[in-house]
């Protein structure tokens, strides 16, 4: 028989925001929800209140969690993301291709994926939701390499596996990867195939990752591909452009039968197709520039000797060459002397010229002549000139010219004749060269009383 559930009894002490102060037999006090009293309990009501256990509903619920925890664990718990598995796809003398398979997140999402080297971080990995390979390069000839990809999600970090690796020497041709073009001579084409094949190298018509050279004999695309793309069969072709942007050696077959017939690899400088293709153009302009030079039409003859003849070059006059009586410019006449150069220019003709005894001396400086004279006060030179009337009574400059010649063919020396040497230039430093050697020149100094 199944037991009564005990009930108990509290009084209603005091009903305030939603909550009910009861009061127990027993001064037991305990706070209430309001909401679960019986309609109509105030103050002073006596209620009674049973609490039991629903076993039942535990057990729902319970049941209902744990399977919930069952789900969460099958979705997330049980598959995990992959670890990558890291593969080496190509290797030359200075770079590594390497390539992996798509990663798997699971349900995790991803946060980075970094390639490491010698186990130190090199570079992240651009898209790494969908690029499965990279390419490393710069890497020193004949040297030993250790590569890893770190992969870190929301679900934790994968690292993938180490691939140790040593790049080529330059013996080794088996590094080469090289994608054709159009190669016209078909002997050819099979040639070099032939010679990859010998040397353990691959080859392919579509340009991919690890390509390093691009073999063709003309950047035009072939009929067929030309046909099948709808462009011109003298257009460059696409893998073409595409080996240009990629910055790939496009090159002669000869360079790959080259590196089969020396079993090294060999410079590419003398097998450039781009190169061949540069030289001859600029030989050419420069051959044409020298052979194209014709002869100019009368015309444009003509024209070129009127524009040169319009501005004359000023011929240079010496003091030998008879003065011209025509004029440097076209169309112009002669300009005549004016009769002020001609009053000059005729004592100077007349007189021959003479040579001071004087001024072939050599003299130190700071020395004075001996035919020097301090002149009068009573007859100084700015007197006249202050006392003259205006200043167009003065005579002209010619007729001071000739009186001051009348005045030197007289022998009197007026104040106006009289030649003051200038001041000895002040120098802070003499050389004692300078002055050994005029000391060596200059004759016996002599003292000139100027008492």
């Amino acid at each position: 028989m199944e037991k009564v559930p005990e009930s108990f009894t509290f009084t209603v002490g005091k009903l305030d925001a939603g909550m009910a102060i009861l009061l127990g037999e027993r001064a037991h006090l305990i706070e209430f929800p309001s909401v679960l009293l019986p309609p109509g309990a105030t103050t002073g009501s006596i209620v009674s209140i049973a609490v039991h256990q629903n076993h039942a509903e535990e057990k729902r619920r319970e049941e209902d969690f744990w399977s919930l925890q069952e789900d969460i664990l099958k979705e997330f718990g049980v598959v995990k993301p992959s670890n990558p598995d890291l593969q080496l796809r190509h290797v030359t003398q200075t770079s590594v291709t390497l390539e992996w398979p798509s990663l798997q997140l699971s349900t995790a999402k991803l946060r980075s994926l970094d390639i490491y080297r010698n186990g130190e971080r090199l570079a992240s990995i651009p898209s790494p939701l969908t690029n499965t390979s990279t390419k490393l390069s710069g890497l020193q000839t004949d040297e030993e390499y250790t590569f890893q990809l770190i992969l870190r999600t929301t679900a934790g970090t994968f690292p993938s596996n180490i691939i140790r690796v040593r790049t080529h020497t330059m013996t080794n041709t088996s590094g080469i990867s090289v994608c054709f073009g159009n190669v016209q001579d078909s002997v050819l084409l099979e040639n070099t195939k032939m010679a990859l094949r010998e040397m353990k190298a691959k080859w392919s018509d579509k340009i991919q990752i690890d390509t390093t050279h691009f073999i063709c004999t003309t950047p035009a695309v072939t009929t067929n591909g030309a046909q099948a793309t709808g462009n011109s069969a003298g257009a460059p072709g696409v893998e073409y452009q595409r080996a240009l942007q990629l910055s790939i050696p496009v090159l002669y077959p000869d360079w790959v039968i080259a590196c089969y017939t020396e079993k090294r690899m060999v410079p590419i400088g003398a097998f450039d197709l781009k190169a061949d293709r540069v030289t001859p153009l600029r030989s050419q302009s420069l051959s044409q520039v020298a052979v194209n030079r014709s002869q100019p039409s009368p015309d444009t003859a003509h024209r070129n000797a009127v524009n040169r003849a319009s501005m004359p070059v000023v011929p240079r006059v010496s003091s030998t060459s008879p003065p011209s009586t025509h004029s440097p410019f076209v169309n112009q006449p002669a300009f005549e002397p004016t009769p002020e150069e001609t009053a000059e220019e005729a004592p100077a003709q007349a007189l021959p010229p003479t040579t001071d005894v004087s001024t072939r001396r050599k003299s130190r400086s700071g020395t004075m002549n001996r035919e020097f004279k301090f002149p009068s006060p009573v007859s100084s030179p700015t007197a006249p000139e202050r006392a003259s009337g205006p200043a167009g009574n003065s005579p002209p400059p010619i007729l001071r010219g000739e009186l001051g010649r009348q005045e030197e063919k007289s022998g009197v020396m007026t104040p106006s004749s009289i030649e003051v040497p200038p001041p000895p230039p002040v120098e802070k430093e003499r050389s004692t060269t300078s002055v050994d050697e005029t000391e060596d020149d200059v004759g016996p100094t002599v003292e000139v009383d100027l008492s």
